[in-house]
């Protein structure tokens, strides 16, 4: 389950993003998972917005051949 947060009069969603991921470019993904409140860049005080868990966000990677070179065997 994901965590809330209220924003604060002032708060950005590069901002929010550092003070919850620890950077900002993770906005991206908190962005994603509050389509509905993408109309704010700067947000007025008493939004609530999901933070989603960083580790369900985290795709492992296990190669770093695009998918039709591993299928092919090329490795």
């Amino acid at each position: 389950m994901a965590a809330t947060y209220v924003t604060v009069s002032g708060d950005t969603w590069d901002k929010i993003a550092y003070e919850k991921y620890g950077d900002e470019t993770w906005c991206d993904r908190l962005m994603a998972a509050n389509w509905e409140a993408l109309g704010y860049m700067i947000f007025p005080a008493g939004i609530v917005l999901k933070i989603p868990d960083k580790k369900a966000l985290v795709t492992e990677v296990t190669s770093d051949l695009p998918d039709w070179r591993e299928a092919l065997g090329h490795g």
